[in-house]
């Protein structure tokens, strides 16, 4: 029995991938990509003291709880165009239920659920320990830039 043929690059997933580490908000934060799929994207940000909203409580900041909401959106939109163009972010609504758990990273889900030739419309959720109890929910929509951005090497 020989071994299944590897799958073939995905461009989409490999450019969402590329902004976990190539972005300098996103890696000064942290972050971290955990997938990407066809319009979708998680990222997760570890707890780091220095990220801390209140020392007293030890909850992760509400502003790297926005940056990573907004940041995993950008996300969804690469993974569904497959192109690494700049987007402006139009309006960005974020309804907080309740702070993070202290001492615990946060995770957001972003999907990218319709695009136009020039805007992009996303949904996101952020948790912490259940994605089934958010901390956060957002409502996003994103102008497109009409030109992709070389991706690192030249290629676009």
């Amino acid at each position: 029995m020989s071994d299944p043929e590897p799958n073939p690059p995905n461009p989409n997933l490999e450019a969402a991938a590329a902004m976990a580490t190539e972005v300098p908000q996103a890696a000064a934060l942290g972050f971290q990509m955990v997938s990407a799929a066809d319009a979708r994207g998680v990222m997760h940000a570890p707890w780091r003291e220095d990220l801390v909203g209140d020392p007293d409580t030890g909850v992760i900041a509400s502003g790297v709880v926005t940056s990573l909401l907004d940041h995993c959106c950008g996300m969804a939109i690469t993974a569904t165009t497959g192109e690494r163009r700049p987007t402006a972010t139009l309006d960005l609504r974020i309804d907080y239920m309740r702070p993070a758990a202290a001492r615990t990273g946060v995770t957001v889900e972003a999907h990218c659920y319709h695009l136009t030739r020039s805007i992009a419309f996303v949904r996101a959720h952020a948790w912490d320990a259940d994605p089934a109890d958010p901390i956060a929910t957002a409502q996003a929509a994103f102008m497109l830039s009409p030109a992709p951005v070389p991706a690192p090497g030249g290629a676009a």
